[in-house]
């Protein structure tokens, strides 16, 4: 092996690495807002949370009571577990458990928190790891982007409620998207641009990267999504629609038999056939008022992707606008 080929090795391993993305509170507090309802009695699972910088454990470990909760259980990858709360100085994966206020001070403090050792790594994949998933009601957390395929199918596998982050563009991936048309999965509430912390090892980019003032750096992300199975008001919450169809403005396409709504916004009223829109929609898709057909392919040439779609009742979806 040549010395520029070690190099580009040693290029692509740090990049690999660089899949460590810490949510902040305030977004995870903006968008969990809408879900309180559901963690009444259960048990959530942060199955890639390390808990000294990890703000999903902040948030449930601190409205453990509020939300009624029944335990909280974290888990990460033991490379982030060293020195843990100043009683764990190895590279010994650990998981932690959290029942709930003991001593009524409504802080979780270090000695309400269960500290256990895992034999393995605290890979989410490890057995360990899916024996402790196998007790969760429901998972937050956000996930390594570049596992999250392989993520999400655990968690369908498992039969599992979640509400986890990843990249907008994981909706057109094969894995994916099918469960988005069958209405197993959907977009949350608050999806765009994002900014995370990451840890002291990443490399300066030339885009999206920044040091703060107290030397943290931060990676911001504009096409970052909430991802759940758990319903919420958004998701049965009818689209506006006001534009009408006329033929001169909407072109068909030539190898499909739907027309082009280049828009969200510019979807007709009063068109019930097959539509093609782009995958932005689905921020705003009603399952109670469209019908997702399919994937259509990327042409040639393009860098947006359309969704094939249709009203489910042109007619219906016009009274409703009419009465607001």
């Amino acid at each position: 092996m040549t010395v520029e080929q070690k190099r580009h090795h040693l290029r692509a391993a740090k990049t690999a690495k660089q899949d460590e993305f810490y949510t902040q509170l305030t977004d995870i507090e903006k968008e969990l807002k809408h879900y309180r309802h559901h963690f009444a009695g259960k048990t959530v699972y942060l199955n890639c949370d390390d808990p000294r910088v990890s703000n999903f454990f902040h948030y449930f470990s601190y409205n453990f009571e509020p939300l009624g909760l029944k335990k909280l259980i974290a888990t990460c990858y033991k490379s982030q577990n060293a020195d843990l709360f100043s009683q764990n100085d190895s590279e010994e994966a650990v998981y932690l458990q959290y029942e709930g206020d003991k001593n009524g001070n409504s802080v979780p403090d270090p000695d309400e928190i269960g500290i256990r050792p895992l034999k393995g790594d605290g890979d989410f994949r490890s057995r360990e790891a899916i024996d402790l998933l196998k007790q969760a009601d429901i998972v937050v957390t956000n996930p390594p982007f570049s596992l999250f395929r392989e993520y999400l199918a655990q968690l369908v596998e498992h039969d599992k409620k979640f509400i986890v982050i990843g990249n907008h563009n994981a909706i057109t991936y094969k894995e994916i998207f099918p469960l988005i048309q069958a209405n197993k999965l959907w977009l949350g509430h608050n999806n765009g641009h994002m900014e995370f912390r990451v840890p002291d090892y990443y490399e300066a980019r030339e885009t999206r990267y920044w040091v703060d003032e107290n030397g943290q750096k931060w990676r911001s992300m504009g096409n970052a999504c909430w991802f759940t199975n758990l319903d919420i008001r958004k998701r049965h919450e009818d689209l506006i629609l006001y534009k009408s169809f006329d033929p001169t403005l909407y072109p068909r396409y030539d190898n499909y038999d739907a027309i082009e709504v280049s828009r969200t916004e510019d979807i007709p009223t009063d068109y019930s056939g097959t539509m093609g829109v782009p995958i932005t929609f689905l921020q705003k898709h009603n399952p109670e008022q469209f019908e997702i057909l399919g994937l259509a392919r990327r042409p040639s040439g393009t860098r947006r992707r359309p969704i094939q779609h249709k009203l489910r009742s042109a007619r219906t979806a016009h009274a409703r606008w009419s009465r607001n």
